[in-house]
């Protein structure tokens, strides 16, 4: 009989993740197997360090599997004795697992960016799965099924790997090859590993072996410096696979809606869907002076987006209604031309915000859209992500409006493990007070998060030298600062708000309109119903430029 031990951690100031969930399933998988008799699980949950050692001592398991987070050449996250996290370094590990290298088999590491631990432990266990990026708790909970489930077939480790990451493959989760397999009876992995890296010298930047990118604009699908921010992206890679389905992507500029939207196109689109993107900051002045205009460059637009030839001057006759026809384009043509399902993600809809006529009658139109889809099969192939920054303050009748149905996705800021995770990923070595000095000066918001990181990734900026100049027009922040600065000078009653906030050391009452305009530009963060700076770098340049302190 084979000992299964496993190993949770979810430390208190954490994510929370489904690992209650994930055992339940690897238990569930092996009580059916064929195998069942030949297998002992063992668990052991909020994990701390002597947990570890002496599980491994009193079980002596011949698997053993981590489920928590992971933080990459730091180590993996267990709990101290107050259930805070606690990291576990990686050479720590390693040394642990020297000492049962004739007892344990298989080490299975279901933790983000475990793949560090899995070389290190490689060394002396003959098999080892880490993870090679972040990994989603349904991607993760989906992996280990598959695993045990070939291990209770009598399979090899190797195969139980293959099932793991086919598991994936088959709930439609673009992270099968996240899992990586260390194992020296795969014919490519037979020599032994080659030694670790050193680890990097404190706050000293490895520029030669990463690729920096600026932070400018939209994060690339292939980039590094993308952090999920779970489980938003899971719960829509899900929602785009429903008939009808719609997503509301709401956030500050800044934030990453148009990110999540490519990457929400292009799960869409591993799927066989056809996908379609629309940017309608595009339009010119002309298609917004009225509605029917407005609704022939939109149906244009899209057609130009899904390679197919315009049959505008067919569709756009007779004495029906612009909505009318634009209805039938898209049923009589466009979803009736393409078999598969398609995606279609509109961006910057705030531009249609500024004209009321327009938005009313285009946003009835998407709603009526979304309602038909509920019964009628033509109407279910169309999938709707709408991204916005600003509350939606144009009148909408509540039955017309898409913007109360749906999933709707409010993108956070990053957390401070998030912004530890990219620290790591700038291969930056920072301490926890390091990393609370960033938060403090430019909160969680990506795109301040990844200038500060870029520049000193770059040896341009030491971390002191930014908190003393992001304010300053010196600083890295000045053209971000100053847009913010001319939007609050064209509305006074937005400028007396800000000045409000910034001089006050507890949050504020500014009004609720203000309020959730303010929030809208990025600039403040509710406490109830109150609001307080985002962060310290709008406080410092906004008490300076407007004079106050």
């Amino acid at each position: 009989m084979k000992r299964i031990l496993i190993l949770s951690a979810n430390p208190t100031n954490t994510n929370k993740l489904r690992l209650d969930e994930e055992v339940r399933e690897i238990q569930a998988g092996l009580e059916r197997a064929k195998s069942r008799d030949k297998f002992e699980i063992i668990t052991k949950w909020a994990v701390r360090t002597d947990d570890l050692r002496r599980g491994l001592l009193d079980y002596e398991p011949q698997i053993v599997h981590f489920s928590g987070h992971g933080a990459g050449s730091e180590g993996l996250a267990l709990e101290n004795s107050t259930g805070q996290m606690q990291l576990v370094s990686t050479a720590s590990l390693a040394r642990l697992f020297k000492l049962f290298q004739d007892k344990v088999e298989c080490v299975l590491l279901n933790a983000c960016y475990s793949e560090a631990q899995a070389e290190a432990i490689y060394q002396y266990i003959d098999c080892v799965v880490g993870m090679n990026q972040q990994i989603g708790d349904r991607a993760a909970i989906e992996f280990a099924v598959g695993f045990y489930d070939a291990l209770g077939a009598n399979r090899t480790y190797e195969d139980a790997y293959e099932f793991g990451c086919s598991a994936i493959d088959l709930e439609g989760i673009p992270e099968s090859s996240t899992p990586v397999l260390k194992s020296r009876n795969h014919p490519s992995q037979a020599v032994s590993p080659e030694p670790l890296p050193p680890t990097p010298i404190k706050n000293t930047p490895v520029i030669a072996t990463i690729n920096l990118e600026d932070p400018e604009g939209q994060v690339p699908l292939e980039s590094a410096f993308y952090v999920e921010r779970p489980p938003i992206e899971a719960d829509a890679y899900e929602t785009i696979l429903k008939p009808g389905a719609l997503i509301r992507v709401k956030a500050p500029r800044q934030m990453g809606k148009t990110s999540l939207m490519t990457r929400i196109l292009h799960h869409a689109k591993q799927q066989s869907y056809q996908i379609a993107a629309l940017n309608f900051q595009s339009a010119d002045a002309e298609f917004l002076s009225n509605l029917d205009k407005f609704l022939q460059w939109f149906c244009a637009s899209i057609t130009y987006e899904l390679n197919l030839p315009d049959k505008l001057e067919d569709s756009w006759k007779g004495l029906l209604g612009s909505k009318n026809k634009c209805t039938n384009y898209f049923q009589r043509y466009l979803l009736a031309e393409i078999k598969t399902p398609i995606a279609l993600g509109l961006d910057e809809v705030d531009e249609v915000f500024k004209h009321p006529e327009i938005a009313d009658g285009f946003f009835g139109l998407l709603r009526f859209w979304h309602e038909r889809a509920k019964n009628e099969p033509i109407w279910q192939k169309l999938r709707l992500i709408i991204v916005h920054s600003k509350e939606v303050y144009i009148p909408l009748n509540i039955n017309q409006s898409p913007f109360n149905v749906g999933l709707p996705i409010e993108l956070p800021e990053l957390n401070q493990a998030q912004v530890q995770d990219l620290i790591l990923r700038h291969q930056l070595d920072w301490n926890t007070q390091e990393i609370e000095q960033l938060m403090l000066l430019v909160g969680g918001h990506p795109y301040l998060v990844r200038v500060a990181l870029y520049q000193i990734a770059r040896s341009r900026l030491t971390l002191a030298k930014l908190q003393q100049v992001a304010s300053m027009e010196e600083g890295p922040y000045c053209d971000h600062l100053r847009r913010h600065l001319l939007n609050l000078q064209e509305d006074e009653d937005l400028l007396n708000a800000i000045i409000k906030v910034v001089t006050s050391n507890t949050a504020v009452d500014v009004g609720t309109t203000e309020a959730f305009k303010l929030r809208s530009m990025g600039l403040v963060k509710f406490q109830g119903n109150k609001v307080i700076p985002l962060c310290d770098l709008y406080r410092q340049y906004f008490g300076d430029r407007l004079g106050v302190k």
